[in-house]
């Protein structure tokens, strides 16, 4: 069965956005990079809200992305992407497709599909949900060494608490260090 697998940056102080939802504060570099390329290669689909889809597809697609990192920028540019969103009613980036409701039972016939892993980038209000219904079976919290004091809190709208287990680690030369944990 295909693995829905939650990766976020996150600051020291737990928030993967500014209040604004700015990102410019992540912690990226070649190591990153490669690390980035690998686990893209064990995604064939992306989840995101509105918001984190309107900030992926106004970089990723344009000649800056392209490039900045190509290969990266080639991999996001070609992978199939779920925005779930009330309000967007046309996606224009490649292999994107918009629903308007997150329904379990869709979800789960989509693990249960053929393919490669799922993978949610940003998008905490999605994450929330799907954590509260059980279906995110990973989670890979890059922290960053900064602090920014004030920001978006990633798991902000859950409503359950989640037990997890730490099952690998990963330090950085930036600083950065990959916690990556699976719900007990």
């Amino acid at each position: 069965m295909r693995k829905i697998i939650v990766q976020e940056m996150i600051t020291v102080d737990g928030f993967f956005a500014g209040l604004h939802g700015e990102i410019n504060w992540h912690n990226v570099d070649v190591e990153f990079n490669e690390q980035a390329i690998i686990f893209l290669d064990t995604v064939d689909t992306l989840i995101f809200g509105h918001t984190t889809y309107d900030l992926m597809a106004s970089y990723w697609p344009t000649p800056e992305g392209l490039k900045d990192d190509p290969l990266v920028a080639t991999k996001m540019n070609a992978l199939a992407k779920i925005i779930f969103s009330k309000t967007l009613k046309n996606a224009v980036w490649s292999n994107s497709k918009v629903l308007n409701e997150i329904n379990p039972e869709k979800i789960l016939e989509m693990k249960r599909s053929r393919g490669k892993n799922i993978a949610i980038f940003g998008s905490g209000t999605i994450v929330s949900a799907l954590a509260d219904m059980g279906l995110v079976d990973e989670y890979r919290l890059i922290i960053n060494p900064i602090i920014l004091r004030e920001g978006k809190i990633l798991f902000a709208h859950m409503k359950k608490n989640q037990n997890l287990k730490l099952v690998s680690t990963k330090t950085f030369k930036s600083g950065n260090v990959l916690l990556c944990y699976v719900p007990v």
